[in-house]
């Protein structure tokens, strides 16, 4: 395989005679988005069009007497293939790839004209489109294209089967003539080792091979082998297959999903494959970037790729690292009654299967069109097309209907029922037609309680609360086979949804994935490095009356110890979360043992005042219920204290008025050791703290990319949440900025995108505000 991703002409104007090779176009690299648009108030209209791309193929030398394909791995949305000015092709699906064989259309010893007609436009004859929907549909040839140079005879299609863990079936298409030829298997594991060998006659296109005590792959050990799947004529290799190859079983029972045999929950969030700017237009290491963030730092085990089959790269990071995927065909809830779309629907699916059935990570197949209503002559079709094309994996389709017709194996459901006050998840009995399959939450939060990075402390920490309580109570009610929350990162959208500014403020993390508290809940339910995030900024300023409300700490610690101005009030522990392994931390005491300890009372006074100092603060002095005042009038009779005392620790101990800004420290406490402490105090020293997600780019037959992720910190690396500041991006070197050179930092928190340019050399990124000090990001591009 060539990749052809390097010289390119784009026009945003189609004409036929572009496609012979009149007027000029823009230079252009691949992958490529026709329009880059800005963060918010994004304008659909502005990236629909009818555009075009040509470039010029060279056939190689060793080319003659070979078959020449063309692969196009995503053109959105609908594409029109010409070679040499006729017209070899045309695709109607934006999401999966598709090819076509130019053999008879060029010619060797000359230079070949590709053009390719785009129809970037929300075209209501295909798929997702027809009606309104939830997500920007950018446009472009977005994803790689290849040039395939095979023998007359050659393996169509390589599919590596594990219905058993001690069984593979190796599942060929073969295309030409087969007389006398034979297939081989090979199977090497990660150190390179021979552990299966097998050979068949090339007619034989299903061929069980048996496997010895396999090293399964699982979510906790992603163990991946080499295989390579041989044509041979004699001693003659004509073509060779190279997979990576996970063994594992996928399976279900009455509630739950099986992998080998044992129960797993898919604890997870969707993902949308957009980046700020660029639109589809990412890189292979962006796509990786996504799949890292998802297990590292989110510490999910699953990801839904809503609401269509996303890039190959993303998928084989997640082979790699071990998360579950849940991927569905193209669509948002309109079902056309048009032949043509419905006929589409169903090679839609066809080809999502086909082309990402050897993916391990793969757990479900989506063969409904998301949020729809039932069709059951419709998903009769995709749910068979799935089945027919592998008998191996669950079938799903994400519906928000109870009670729905359930023609696939597992029910998903987005549940949208949980307001803040009631339990978190609809019960499995009240929602599935079937209790004998299993039932999963595709979706839960999202446009229920957006959430901006700049929204008040209270509803930041709010928006992580309910993902906790809806992620806790699907876990623990055992009814439950997995939970993908709404959704990893904020989007662009359409004017129907969305804020203002036409994106929607859904994610647990920024556009730029940043994250939000939300991100916290669910980093703190790993355990490969210490986590603890405190939603409040303790401010007094930030609280009615001054009054330190109700705060929680998300972490994976053992306890959550508190001080105030180093002197320790209170240890808290999690309470009340019968699903997550570390809930929420509620900090709910800001006296503790202060009142005993500094003011030298007895036991039982130093309490007594300590439950009136409380209901003080929770109802005000002016609204305490009869039993504190009887509290009040007993201390005061006792221990002979006066009104000037209570206003005295009132507000000392509660309000903290007037006084010198208290200096308030976390201790997350893991196993009797402090493992990560956070300081809350008021500051004005800030400076950037910035990610730079791959430092070392790659220059070559297609660009590389970096994302740099930014955010505004204290002096004790707090978020500075409410900062809304100018930050100034400049390029140095043979790399560019995509993206505008000077942005806003949202809620404390931003970022941009770099891209090489053709060239290899050391490059830097100068990062620069009126209120911090410079930063500089350095590259290397070989």
């Amino acid at each position: 395989m060539i990749l052809l991703d390097n010289d390119w002409e784009f026009t945003p104007a189609w004409t036929d005679a572009f496609a012979e090779g009149s007027g000029t176009g823009e230079p252009v690299r691949l992958p490529h988005t026709v329009k880059e648009v800005p963060l918010h108030e994004a304008d659909p209209a502005s990236y629909q069009m009818i555009c075009g791309y040509r470039r010029m193929l060279k056939i190689p030398d060793d080319a003659e007497g070979k078959r020449l394909f063309l692969q196009f791995d995503g053109c959105a949305h609908i594409a029109e293939v010409f070679v040499n000015g006729k017209k070899c092709a045309e695709h109607r699906c934006g999401y999966t790839a598709f090819r076509t064989e130019i053999t008879d259309l060029v010619s060797l010893n000359e230079e070949n004209r590709i053009a390719v007609k785009l129809d970037t436009t929300e075209n209501p004859s295909i798929p997702p489109f027809g009606f309104v929907m939830d997500y920007l549909a950018y446009g472009g040839i977005y994803r790689d294209v290849w040039l395939d140079v095979r023998n007359q005879t050659y393996l169509n299609d390589v599919y590596l089967r594990t219905p058993r863990t001690d069984q593979i079936i190796a599942k060929t298409q073969l295309d030409g003539d087969a007389d006398g030829m034979e297939l081989q298997l090979c199977v090497k594991d990660e150190e390179g080792n021979e552990v299966l060998s097998e050979t068949w006659p090339a007619s034989e296109h299903s061929h069980a091979c048996r496997i010895i005590n396999p090293h399964l792959w699982s979510m906790e050990d992603p163990y991946l082998y080499q295989a390579e799947v041989s044509l041979k004529k004699g001693k003659e290799i004509l073509d060779t297959v190279s997979r990576h190859l996970g063994i594992r079983t996928v399976s279900i029972d009455q509630d739950h999903i099986l992998l080998n045999g044992k129960q797993v929950f898919l604890r997870g969030l969707n993902r949308h494959q957009c980046y700020p700017y660029v639109g589809y237009a990412a890189s292979q290491s962006l796509q990786r970037e996504d799949a890292r963030i998802l297990k590292a730092e989110l510490q999910v085990n699953a990801v839904r790729t809503s609401h269509y089959p996303q890039s190959q790269y993303f998928l084989d990071a997640c082979d790699e690292i071990g998360l579950a995927v849940f991927t569905e065909i193209p669509g948002w809830q309109h079902i056309s009654s048009d032949p043509g779309w419905r006929e589409q629907c169903v090679q839609n699916v066809r080809e999502m299967v086909m082309q990402y059935r050897n993916h391990p990570s793969i757990f479900l197949w989506g063969v409904r069109i998301n949020e729809s209503l039932d069709d059951d002559e419709l998903y009769q079709k995709t749910n068979a097309a799935a089945h027919e094309l592998d008998p191996d994996r669950p079938t799903s389709g994400v519906r928000y209907l109870e009670k729905s017709h359930l023609l696939e194996d597992v029910y998903a459901f987005n549940d949208f029922s949980h307001n803040g006050t009631n339990g978190g998840v609809r019960p499995k009995d009240k929602v599935t037609p079937d209790g004998n399959k299993p039932m999963l939450i595709s979706e839960a939060n999202g446009h229920m309680f957006p959430t901006k990075p700049y929204d008040t402390w209270q509803r930041r920490q709010e928006h992580a609360l309910r993902h906790a309580r809806v992620l806790n109570d699907a876990m623990a009610d055992g009814k439950h086979a997995g939970c993908f929350q709404w959704c990893m990162f904020d989007y662009p959208t359409h004017q129907d949804f969305g804020s203002g500014d036409r994106i929607c403020y859904h994610g647990v993390m920024d556009s730029f994935r940043n994250p939000k508290p939300a991100a916290s809940l669910y980093a703190s339910q790993g355990e490969s490095e210490p986590i603890l995030e405190v939603c409040t900024p303790m401010d007094i300023g930030d609280y009615n009356a001054g009054q330190i409300g109700e705060i929680y700490a998300f972490t994976n610690a053992d306890e959550v110890r508190l001080y105030k101005n180093d002197q320790f009030v209170k240890s808290f522990h999690s309470e009340g979360w019968s699903g997550l392994k570390h809930g929420p931390v509620k900090i709910d005491d800001l006296i503790g043992e202060l009142i005993r300890e500094n003011e030298h009372f007895p036991e039982a006074e130093a309490k007594l005042i300590h439950d009136c100092l409380l209901a003080a603060k929770e109802k005000g002095m002016s609204n305490l219920p009869l039993s504190i005042k009887l509290k009040l009038l007993y201390a005061m009779k006792h221990y002979h204290l006066t009104m000037e005392d209570g206003y005295r620790l009132f507000g000392t101990y509660v309000g903290n008025w007037g006084g010198k800004a208290t200096v308030w420290r976390f201790d997350a406490v893991k196993g009797g050791k402090v493992v990560k402490s956070v300081v809350k105090t008021p500051d004005t020293k800030l400076h950037l703290e910035v990610k730079n997600s791959n430092p070392c780019m790659h220059e070559g037959s297609t660009y590389d990319m970096s994302a740099i992720r930014i955010r505004l910190l204290d002096s004790n690396d707090n978020l500075a949440s409410y900062a809304q500041i100018p930050v100034c991006f400049r390029a140095e070197g043979p790399i560019e900025i995509a993206g505008p050179k000077i942005a806003v930092l949202e809620g404390g928190m931003g970022g941009t995108y770099i891209r090489t340019v053709g060239k290899t050399g050391n490059a830097v990124l100068h990062i620069q505000t009126d209120q911090t000090e410079s930063v500089s990001v350095s590259f290397i591009i070989d």
